[in-house]
């Protein structure tokens, strides 16, 4: 564990500023996963965010940091993110979570019945948010940023410097398009918006699949291919659609 910023490829990772949240950044799983303890370091509450593949290993770190885990934070509906059965695997997420401690999971409302349903939590324990919403953790205050185009209801949350860019924006990369209900031209606006962000704006990504385990905006305005396309058009012929 290290201060801001975290080393390269790092199985865990902290950072913390003046003013900052305090994030713990954790890889699990055979898809390369990154889960994130996301907590306030003045009241020592805390987030655990897609907390799939080793739910209760992840709440474990969190309270060997000192921090009380108050809720679960999904970025996203996918099981590799929050739990459930695809493709005749069963990963282990949410509900293995709630049987242990009565926690609310946080999602878009494009998403909420359906995750609700995959993770195996009862609807009233599942809390929705839209784009703009400011969600409060302790003294900590998270911008939503819904970035569509990976799913429905993918979403970025921007907690004061940092950056939780999920399945949105990788490291040199972004997520897949190709997936049911992923939308094309939906990912190229949230690129878009993403792009306008403060250079010095730190990104963690939802999986370790560039060379480096965290970036920046700046960074990835210089690194990232997928962000060059200045338009619809462009991006689309960088994607093979005509």
């Amino acid at each position: 564990m290290t201060d801001s910023p975290p080393p390269a490829a790092a199985d865990a990772a902290v950072t913390e500023a003046a003013a900052e949240p305090r994030l713990v950044q954790i890889q699990a799983g055979p898809m390369a996963n990154f889960v994130y303890v996301l907590a306030d370091s003045a009241t020592r509450r805390a987030w655990v965010v897609d907390p799939a593949w080793e739910p209760l290993g992840i709440v474990r770190i969190a309270e060997e940091q000192g921090y009380e885990v108050t809720g679960v934070l999904a970025t996203h509906f996918h099981q590799d993110h929050i739990g459930g059965e695809i493709m005749g695997q069963y990963i282990p997420g949410v509900r293995e979570l709630r049987a242990e401690f009565d926690l609310p999971m946080l999602i878009h409302e494009a998403e909420a019945e359906r995750g609700a349903e995959i993770a195996g939590c009862p609807r009233d324990r599942v809390e929705s948010f839209c784009d703009g919403d400011v969600l409060e953790l302790g003294d900590l205050r998270v911008e939503v940023l819904h970035t569509p185009g990976h799913s429905p209801g993918s979403c970025c949350f921007l907690a004061g410097g940092h950056m939780l860019t999920a399945d949105t924006l990788f490291v040199q990369g972004i997520g897949r398009v190709d997936l049911p209900h992923s939308d094309v031209d939906a990912m190229f606006h949230s690129l878009e918006r993403l792009k306008t962000l403060p250079a010095e704006v730190a990104i963690y990504p939802g999986h370790d699949y560039g060379p480096e385990s965290f970036s920046t905006i700046g960074r990835e305005l210089q690194w990232n291919a997928y962000l060059r396309p200045g338009s619809l058009d462009q991006w689309r012929a960088m994607m093979g659609i005509f």
